[in-house]
């Protein structure tokens, strides 16, 4: 019996071996880190200190990539050894940063830094929460409350970060701001005014106390959004619409590779910065391969200043990707409304502050999208007795996630066209951020209240959103060039043409990263990213082309402290030779930075970036000036912008692609 008993457990063993040979084989390098890495690294950290450790906190967790010539190497030949699995670790331990790189193939730690300079990691919800609460019991608060006449039972807090402003010295605090919830879940705008605590995170206690006004707390009435809440007279109700696929979906999912129509892409997930494309390929049908156009994308920051510098508000100046992490504000998309019925949904996966993996369920929403667009058409009529009409309808791929950091939703898409385009689209929408005060008509105003009247007592404050993408653009390999097509007036000469004057294409390549600092709009310019080493059957460079969306530059001066700190964005367009460790254009420790640590400090070294492994960077930004129309939520801003072959093809990409199956509807009719 006890000989049958060891054989068994020998046979379950090697049964264990051979699954974990398999399931790590099966890894692609680029996978993010799953929920039993998570804890393995929870395990491997926590053994690392083995004194008590229960102020040890996990910041962040995610896959700490191999260099780009290693994944290059294995993509040449995907069944040799996959590169070691590891993770990056941002922990706090005894009121001191660490960056921690895990080996997960061995279970050892590779590397402990303590972090010495300014600035602070990312935030955690439950340090969040945790500051939040400490209001209730702190007796100068809940004397300030009942001042007001307020219930404190209805008044919540709320987290924002502090910002630098000069300071030499600093703790790792937060503000909170209050709000007042009875009679609406739409507490935002209900803001308490006058009143800001400042927290210790390290000590877990309020550490500074302001009570210096009393402002109307707006009135609750006309701020519930809530279907079930609103009252006749409704709005308009379309007719229902539905979307068929009779074949099914045309795109299929390996792991995380996603293979639909003629692309191929991996499709990742970070705490930090939410969904990342990696390695998307376009099938030319000529040329009979896959062609790389992107190696790697993602949202590096995202920028939210405010407008309003008086001294309760002055702070308000956002990084939402470094601090609050765009991936773990992800939340769960409801099917049939965030998705249409033909969307597939896949769960996402972070490390809590104790390490423990948490599970945003259906956080990425992928779906074939066919609204009614045109992929192409022509009709001629000026052939005698004969009228051509050719059309093609558009379907592209849609990869969707929405953050929700604090009041704001942000929409995020990636959209894969069959022409080779890829369309990056933002959509803003949410809860305005808004000011109590004493005005209920804009005659009462007298001075600059750095917003607009949305309601009664209520003022909409003036913000930016500066949307920073990082793009690892390998145009047909990994040898780029940046060119700047500048289009400029010419003056006729001769008498030759009754013209005056025409536009030519001046081209100009950038050699260093000086050469590609592009703010928008003062010229008029085309940005193409080329592969000088390959050029069509017509000897055109291969290239893909910038499309830009909306435009918008920093109004607040250079030398403010915000601006000094997200000075990324100070243009539109940057280009970085390919270095790993750039990757976040606001800096590792984002949270009270100086601005040290930013794409706008690594370009200064003005490297070589012609004919190299070159980065782009582009910001798209919105100006946003508060309506009426917007309250009490607002209706989505949309915007973005295009990555488009230029020359990438030696023809019209779509023009043998055939059409999608028709299937009638009840109401369809045709008329010729």
């Amino acid at each position: 019996m006890a000989s049958m008993l060891t054989l068994l457990m020998v046979f379950l063993l090697l049964s264990l071996y051979t699954f974990s040979l398999v399931s790590s084989h099966q890894h692609h390098p680029l996978d993010p880190l799953t929920p039993s890495e998570f804890t393995l690294v929870q395990t491997i950290v926590k053994k690392s200190y083995p004194t008590p450790n229960h102020n040890l906190t996990f910041q962040y967790i995610g896959l700490d990539e191999p260099d780009k010539p290693t994944i290059l190497s294995w993509l040449s030949n995907p069944d040799s050894t996959s590169p070691p699995r590891r993770a990056l670790v941002t922990i706090r331990l005894k009121k001191e940063s660490h960056d921690l790189i895990v080996d997960l193939t061995t279970s050892s730690l590779v590397s402990d830094n303590v972090y010495l300079g300014h600035g602070y990691p990312l935030l955690t919800f439950d340090e969040q929460d945790a500051a939040s609460a400490l209001p209730e019991t702190y007796e100068p608060f809940i004397k300030s409350i009942e001042k007001r006449r307020l219930n404190l039972s209805d008044v919540l807090c709320t987290t924002y970060t502090a910002g630098w402003y000069g300071e030499v010295e600093s703790k790792k605090v937060l503000n909170l701001q209050c709000y007042y919830k009875e009679g609406t879940i739409n507490f935002y705008l209900r803001p308490v005014e006058g009143i800001l605590l400042v927290v210790d995170l390290d000590e877990m206690k309020i550490v500074e106390y302001y009570d210096r006004s009393i402002a109307p707390v707006p009135k609750a009435q006309g701020t519930d959004y809530r279907a079930s809440m609103q009252k006749p007279p409704f709005g308009p109700h379309p007719n229902g619409a539905t979307f068929g696929q009779p074949d099914g979906p045309g795109f299929k999912i390996d792991g995380h590779n996603i293979s639909w129509a003629n692309w191929i892409f991996h499709l990742g997930f970070d705490q930090r910065v939410g969904p990342i494309i990696s390695l998307a390929s376009v099938y030319d049908v000529e040329k009979q391969t896959n062609r790389r156009v992107l190696y790697r994308g993602f949202i590096s920051e995202l920028f939210v200043p405010y407008m309003d510098p008086t001294e309760d508000w002055y702070y308000k100046t956002f990084f939402d990707c470094g601090e609050f992490g765009f991936g773990q504000s992800a939340v769960s998309l409801q099917p049939f409304a965030d998705c249409p019925a033909n969307a597939v949904f896949r769960d996402a996966y972070y490390a809590g502050q104790d390490g423990v993996p948490v599970k945003i369920s259906n956080a990425l929403c992928i779906f074939e999208r066919y609204a009614g667009n045109i992929m192409w058409r022509h009709t001629e009529s000026e052939i005698s007795d004969e009228v051509i009409r050719e059309v093609r309808a558009e379907v592209s791929l849609v990869v969707r996630m929405v953050a929700v950091v604090g009041n704001y939703d942000y929409i995020i898409d990636w959209e894969f066209k069959p022409d080779g385009t890829i369309k990056l689209g933002v959509g803003l929408t949410g809860v305005l951020e808004v000011k109590g005060v004493t005005y209920t008509h804009t005659d009462e105003i007298r001075e600059d209240v750095h917003g607009t009247l949305l309601a009664n007592n209520t003022i909409g404050i003036y913000h930016d959103h500066f949307l920073t993408y990082y793009l690892d653009l390998d145009v047909d390999g990994e040898a780029n060039s940046f060119v700047k097509n500048n289009l400029e007036t010419i003056r006729t000469t001769n008498q030759s043409s009754p013209r005056k004057s025409y536009w030519t294409v001046v081209s100009e390549t950038a050699k260093t990263e000086e050469e590609a600092r592009i703010q928008l709009g003062l010229n008029q310019l085309e940005l193409i990213v080329v592969n000088p080493n390959k050029k069509t059957k017509l000897g055109n460079n291969v290239g893909y082309r910038l499309i830009p969306g909306s435009v918008a530059h920093p109004l607040l001066s250079y030398d403010d402290y915000p601006q000094i700190r997200g000075a990324f964005t100070n243009n539109n367009v940057w280009v970085t030779p390919y270095n790993k460790s750039e990757k976040w254009a606001g800096g590792a420790f984002v949270d009270q930075s100086r601005g040290e640590d930013t794409l706008a400090v690594w370009s200064l070294r003005n490297r070589e970036i012609e004919n190299k492994d070159i980065v782009l960077w582009y910001t798209i930004g919105f100006h946003h000036v508060p309506s009426q129309d917007e309250f009490p939520v607002m209706p989505t801003l949309s915007g973005g912008f295009e990555l488009r072959p230029n020359n990438f093809f030696d023809s019209n990409p779509v023009l043998k692609t055939r059409a999608p199956s028709v299937v009638p509807g009840p109401n369809c009719t045709a008329q010729g």
